[in-house]
């Protein structure tokens, strides 16, 4: 691993809310705005900008945690920018906070970990699940 951030150094992801990511549970919508589960993916991806950076190629990242508060919605056609902020790393695990935004208005925030591990040890795992 390579250690090349440094604490509140930012990294910056934005998608377009669409249909697709409205809230469906058994092909039933609940509601025609952004679900969290939408957000996680999206979240989970911005945070994990930094540990594309700092992989070594026989390394890979896999998530560990992910925190979020979902606090206002935003609907189809909404640009949704998220910053993820470095906070640090413990025991191999990069931990991110991030902020999800539509403008100035607040649409989720929270945390994520993602370990970074050698790919072969994580094959081996995999391999054991089987």
């Amino acid at each position: 691993m390579r250690i090349i951030f440094s604490k509140g150094d930012l990294k910056y992801h934005q998608f377009t809310v669409e249909e697709g990511d409205f809230a469906t549970f058994t092909s039933e919508a609940v509601h025609q705005v952004c679900s969290t589960f939408a957000l996680a993916r999206e979240i989970e991806w911005s945070t994990r900008l930094f540990v594309k950076d700092m992989l070594a190629y026989d390394e890979e990242g896999i998530g560990t945690k992910l925190n979020i508060s979902h606090v206002g919605p935003a609907v189809a056609g909404d640009t949704v920018e998220i910053i993820a902020i470095f906070e640090g790393i413990t025991d191999q695990e990069v931990i991110c906070s991030y902020a999800a935004k539509v403008g100035e208005r607040i649409v989720a925030m929270g945390e994520t970990g993602q370990k970074i591990i050698p790919k072969e040890k994580l094959q081996r795992i995999f391999d054991n699940l089987k």
